[in-house]
């Protein structure tokens, strides 16, 4: 058929499905990988593949791929190449488009999470589920680590943001409506035995003494930034910088690391209690903040001001509901 003839829809359907499967014959390298990926019969790949190649060779002078021998990979010329990387980028514009479209119009809620959030908000979820149904809107779960949890909001990846942020007093949240859950400050979870490290309670300005396991980024980084300066790691004695808690709860299991891993006061009476498994044998000391700027760890949700649609109204009355049962 003309092209000139088609749809618009029905253009615009069949260049995405050429997009898509040139695309992944790119990142399989042969046209049967590229069915596989995609779940499709390899002849229509194959068709889709040599009809590009004949077009774009009339159009530039240069086909997009040179076939190989049997069995091995196809070539993609310089033309090709620059075509894979323009549609790669096309594709995901198309789709940040629909999914902007989507939440703008009310159908999409995403919901970014932490992995110490997602069991609260999960369950709130789970009650207004039906009325979400009704609405038609897709509920969307988006797993953030805490130090992406506000851009998230900002460039618009998530309606909702449940975890923890760093505050000096709150005015950095201004731009943010704010369902605070709680206020709180850091522990260490330490291997170091009572005659070593003795007390029910350690100061901040203590910290230095201690070898400390941190992480490298997020939270914790920020905290240190803001009570030692930017470069906290030539006044502190960093034992070990980590990327997961599960990695720095190895470390001090292992006996590798005698020390203390800076925590959020919530993460380490979730591993008093036993709701953190990795925690045990291992001691939980309370940090008491000694040390200017009085910065605390905020807990709560997050949402943009004043763009609160039916469904981000919907979730958030139901967060503040189990809050304050919770609470209670």
């Amino acid at each position: 058929m003309n092209r000139l003839l088609q749809s618009p829809q029905s253009l615009l359907d069949t260049t995405m499905d050429q997009l898509r499967t040139l695309i992944a014959v790119r990142d399989t390298g042969t046209a049967l990988g590229a069915a596989r990926a995609l779940g499709r019969a390899q002849s229509s790949i194959q068709k889709q593949l040599d009809t590009l190649n004949r077009n774009f060779g009339e159009l530039c002078g240069e086909p997009l791929v040179v076939k190989q021998g049997r069995g091995q990979d196809v070539l993609f010329t310089e033309t090709g190449k620059a075509m894979v990387e323009r549609a790669r980028r096309t594709l995901a514009d198309w789709l940040d488009e629909i999914d902007e479209g989507r939440r703008r119009t009310g159908e999409t809620l995403t919901v970014g999470t932490t992995r110490f959030t997602l069991g609260f908000v999960t369950s709130v979820s789970e009650k207004i589920a039906g009325e979400l149904s009704r609405l038609g809107v897709e509920l969307r779960f988006l797993h953030l680590r805490t130090k992406d949890l506000l851009p998230a909001l900002a460039d618009k990846r998530a309606d909702v943001v449940c975890g923890s942020v760093v505050t000096a007093g709150g005015e950095e949240f201004a731009e943010c409506e704010v369902l605070e859950w709680r206020r709180s400050g850091l522990s260490v979870i330490t291997n170091l035995p009572e005659s070593q490290l003795p007390g029910q309670v350690l100061r901040a300005k203590e910290l230095h003494t201690l070898p400390l396991v941190v992480s490298a980024t997020g939270l914790i980084a920020e905290i240190l930034r803001g009570w030692f300066g930017s470069g906290y790691r030539d006044k502190l004695d960093v034992a070990a910088e980590i990327d997961t808690l599960n990695y720095g709860f190895e470390l001090l299991h292992s006996g590798l690391v005698r020390g203390c891993m800076l925590v959020t006061r919530g993460i380490g009476e979730a591993a008093t209690d036993g709701r953190i498994p990795e925690g045990g044998g291992l001691r939980v000391i309370p940090v008491v903040n000694d040390v200017d700027p009085r910065l605390e760890v905020l807990v709560g949700a997050f949402a943009r001001r004043g763009e609160q649609s039916p469904a981000v109204k919907l979730l958030w009355d139901a967060l503040l509901l189990q809050h304050s049962e919770w609470r209670e």
